[in-house]
């Protein structure tokens, strides 16, 4: 066994999780330092390298994920970009689909591009779908630009031209000149970061990569530098969106990979509880102070998408944001978080979120001035928080403050009692996140009814049992290390990498030597990345097509064999499409070719083999509570006298009847009237729904 460290930036909170060689945790969350998140970084690794006795020079892994590179792209705080284009093709970014993804809205917003007008730059040159040369590269049109990006302090290019996934020469030839020119410059290729059919999606990419990039290249150099100073000398890997780990150099080159990062983490912990429990089918929520995320995990693996939007306009609307072509687990997020501020809209109705209080000054319960009442204020009014162990007792919480700020911003112009405005508060933001899951199953078809929940992060316990009350799940799993639930997942992620490549292929003319040169490129560059963070030597390699009929509009993903191809290898690829085809839509069509457009490849190394758990542990009620504390049921929608539970003085078999709050350093997890609580085998805290228990 190794030492290893995890460390998840949130836009609240920063959580550090060590793990000694004897598999057990030490855990700490701190306010994430806005001016240099590497400051609580820095901070929790302490803490928890004292209360562990351990040494820098034990370590042998550090992991790491972040929402910097999202919350630069949501508040619009990145670099000054460019966008380097075909001539003619500079308002492919505003363009987007010619689409309305509210077609009633007359008054419709657009997502705002990353790059304004005036610094999308034509270049003379231009290629054939098949990558070859039409026109051939103008350098004095490269050169052109330059007194550009020098009137306006340009610090990244993003360079993307037409069909150049299938022949990247002209990038290539560009990143040399201006690189020449201006050695400071970020430079960003389209044919590197998404080398994918599909203008708009791959151009709206790179500049996304390039807008994040100077700030994420200098925040995770300094961070590096940082730790090596202290004498961490192992390994530093990344989170990637897609559920793997990445290594520093790569996380540099393509920050855009790591936007979901912390989110991935949460996922592969629910993918691993899920795994012990043996629950097959689960809906995943992860609540911090910024976001709520939701997840579908069916068969013990959550969904996967090769694109993702960035800050939506309209929350729920496909189409009303950033678009991203990364490996991605799919999920939706939704500004919901015990930072998201309440207020009173036009219609006299509270709302919250998306806008966040995040740390600084972060909900008026911190004493950090801040004035505005956020979700945590609500819990805190409303007795689901207890105060002394709140953050492990590093933070005292101003409980005051948060009556007071409920009151001046939403009782009174709602002339409500206190008590009412924090429940009012709470069910809006409940009713947010419920909403936003039943839109997410919907989308794939999905009933979630039959599913069971596993909740983690900060906030995510507090709230759990009312989301499923209103969801109707049957049961709901809070782990061990709820609080940090993403980071523990980071512990648990493998490394890994996924290469993509754009080359049209019909079925009927398969050219198996093109495929195999291209499978043996893109396997060599996933296997250099792989092995500078595992050595591994089992590493296991996927494949995936991107398959359609001729002539429709979008493709899905069909599982390869992992071989050399021949001509035979037409018909197999064709009854793998007609087998997938005909579980998504039912059915297949007859009389019409099959395509590929785009190929994928993964090398991962091994993840943590996991032991389901056997026996059940005798039912016993819990030991006596250590205290009480007013708290108010969202079942009964009155207060009532709640026993609070220390978790770590719960043992397997414990049963507690709601209401009741088992609260331990980063989290509370609060059992209303409707369910009962049993501890299991693993330690997890299982909330089972009272009706449940009596049908069954």
């Amino acid at each position: 066994m190794s030492v290893k460290l995890a460390i998840d930036i949130g836009g609240t909170f920063t959580d550090v999780v060590l793990e000694p060689a004897d598999g057990s945790r030490v855990t700490t969350k701190l306010l994430t330092t806005q001016s240099h998140p590497g400051e609580a970084v820095l901070e929790g690794i302490n803490e928890v390298m004292l209360r562990s006795d351990t040494s820098p020079g034990d370590v042998n892994l550090i992991i790491h994920g972040t929402t910097l590179a999202t919350n630069a792209l949501i508040q619009r705080s990145g670099a000054t970009t460019a966008l380097l284009t075909t001539a003619g093709h500079r308002d492919a970014l505003e363009m987007a689909h010619e689409d309305r993804f509210e077609q009633y809205d007359i008054n419709i917003d657009r997502p705002r591009p990353l790059v304004p007008r005036y610094l999308r730059l034509p270049v003379h040159e231009r290629m054939d779908r098949d990558g070859n040369v039409l026109i051939a590269l103008d350098d004095k049109s490269v050169e052109a630009t330059l007194p550009v990006l020098d009137a306006h302090e340009v610090e990244s290019v993003a360079i993307g031209y037409l069909h150049a996934f299938v022949n990247d020469e002209h990038e290539q030839r560009t990143a040399e000149l201006l690189q020449t020119a201006r050695p400071d410059l970020s430079i960003t290729l389209a044919s590197e970061v998404c080398p994918e059919i599909r203008e708009f999606e791959r151009l709206s990419t790179a500049c996304a990569n390039a807008y994040v990039r100077p700030l994420m290249s200098r925040y995770l150099e300094r961070l590096s530098g940082e730790l090596i100073e202290l004498g961490y000398a192992c390994p530093f890997l990344l989170m990637t969106s897609g559920g793997g780990l990445t290594t520093l150099e790569t996380a540099t080159r393509f920050p855009i990979r790591l936007v979901e990062s912390g989110p991935a983490g949460g996922a592969i912990l629910a993918q691993q509880v899920a795994r012990e429990a043996g629950l097959e089918r689960v809906l995943s929520f992860d609540m911090g102070g910024t976001t709520a995320k939701l997840c579908l995990i069916d068969d013990y693996e959550p969904l996967m998408s090769r694109s993702f939007e960035v800050d939506r306009v309209y929350r729920f609307k496909k189409g009303s944001g950033l678009p991203v072509r990364i490996p991605v687990i799919e999920m939706v997020e939704i500004g919901a978080g015990g930072g998201s501020i309440a207020s009173i809209d036009k219609l006299g109705r509270i709302q919250v979120g998306p806008e966040s209080a995040g740390s600084e000054p972060g909900p008026a319960a911190y004493g950090r001035d801040g004035k505005r009442p956020a979700v945590t204020d609500a819990d805190v009014h409303l007795g689901r928080i207890v105060a002394e162990t709140f953050a492990g007792g590093a933070l005292q919480l101003d409980t005051q403050a948060s009556s007071k700020a409920i009151t001046n911003d939403i009782c009174r112009p709602l002339k409500l009692e206190p008590d009412l405005g924090a429940f009012g508060i709470s069910e809006v933001v409940d009713e947010n996140m419920a909403a936003a899951a039943r839109t997410h199953a919907a989308e794939f078809g999905m009933d979630l009814g039959q599913r069971d929940m596993v909740a983690f992060g900060g906030a995510a316990p507090l709230h759990a049992a009312r989301l499923g009350e209103k969801l109707g799940v049957r049961r709901i799993v809070v782990p061990t290390e709820a609080g940090v639930g993403s980071a523990v997942g980071f512990l648990l992620a493998p490394v890994a990498y996924e290469v993509v490549r754009s080359r049209r292929q019909k079925l009927s003319a398969l050219q198996p030597d093109i495929i195999n040169g291209l499978f043996g490129d893109m396997h060599e560059e996933a296997l250099a990345v792989v092995q500078q963070g595992s050595d591994a030597s089992d590493l296991i390699e996927s494949r995936q097509a991107y398959m359609r009929y001729i002539g429709q509009g979008h493709e899905i993903a069909v599982t390869l064999p992992v071989e050399n191809f021949s001509k035979n290898h037409a018909a197999i690829f064709l009854r793998a499409f007609e087998a997938a085809y005909r579980h998504l839509y039912g059915r297949t069509i007859d009389g019409i070719d099959v395509e590929v457009l785009s190929w994928t490849l993964t090398i991962s190394a091994p993840t943590r083999k996991v032991t389901r758990e056997t026996a059940n542990p005798v039912k016993e009620t819990a030991p006596s509570p250590t205290d009480s504390q007013s708290f108010f049921d969202p079942t009964v929608a009155a207060r009532v006298d709640a026993p609070v539970y220390l978790r770590d003085q719960l043992r397997a078999g414990n049963q507690i009847k709601g209401p009741a709050l088992i609260t331990e350093d980063q989290t509370t997890t609060v059992v209303t009237s409707s369910y009962e609580a049993t501890i299991d085998g693993r330690g997890y805290i299982v909330l089972t729904h009272r009706e449940a228990n009596s049908n069954e």
